[in-house]
């Protein structure tokens, strides 16, 4: 059981690193323009100081605070880690990578980042440690409005990228490419995420249990 547990929080903390990754990557590229809620966090940015993932670490707070309130219940730790390390890792990343003058070089890496983005958002789902404070969100909407999904993700990113547009967020065919494609690349990495993480786990466990006999 405990190597279930560290293969499952190994997963969640690297899906969270690479997710980071993609959106610094996408950040990079923002002369397409960027994902909604990263519109939201690079207008605050723009015109309050701070850092784009200070901002992220914030709004993800107020919106915890929201659905604890509704909820009535505070949050898993894996939905607090989310919120801290993602801004966290967004920082770091923006301040390793190198920043790109050409429109070749901002396609390039925004197209790379997208994938990066949606890869790491498989690897930190699968092992479901806790949904992320915007997640929680749109889950609770759909509770209390009663209708799909994708509808309120939808109403959710387009009022975002609406705040952060006005802020001066970069907006553009990115925004839609990000909104339109992670979905359904998602749909793709999250189940071989999880086979992954199934097989890693019962390697493991196969490995365990031959000790056990070698032993006896």
């Amino acid at each position: 059981m405990r190597k279930i547990f560290m293969w499952r929080w190994i997963f969640f903390l690297v899906g969270m690193m690479v997710m980071s990754l993609g959106i610094s990557m996408t950040i990079k590229g923002q002369r397409l323009g960027i994902g909604p809620w990263d519109v939201l966090h690079v207008g605050l940015y723009q015109n309050f100081g701070l850092s784009i993932g200070t901002w992220g670490i914030i709004t993800g707070f107020l919106i915890i605070l929201v659905t604890a309130a509704v909820l009535k219940q505070w949050p898993q730790v894996g939905t607090w880690l989310n919120m801290v390390l993602i801004g966290l890792f967004i920082d770091l990343f923006n301040w390793l990578l190198p920043d790109f003058s050409s429109m070749t070089g901002q396609v390039s890496i925004f197209t790379c980042g997208v994938l990066v983005l949606a890869y790491g958002i498989g690897i930190y789902v699968a092992p479901n440690v806790g949904a992320g404070p915007r997640d929680s969100l749109m889950l609770i909407l759909v509770d209390k409005l009663g209708i799909g999904v994708k509808k309120v993700r939808t109403m959710i990113e387009v009022t975002v990228a609406i705040a952060g547009w006005l802020l001066g967020g970069p907006v553009g065919v990115g925004t839609v490419i990000i909104a339109l494609l992670i979905g359904q690349i998602v749909h793709y990495s999250l189940p071989q995420c999880r086979r992954l993480l199934l097989k890693i786990i019962q390697e493991d466990e196969s490995v365990l249990f031959i000790k056990k006999m070698e032993k006896a």
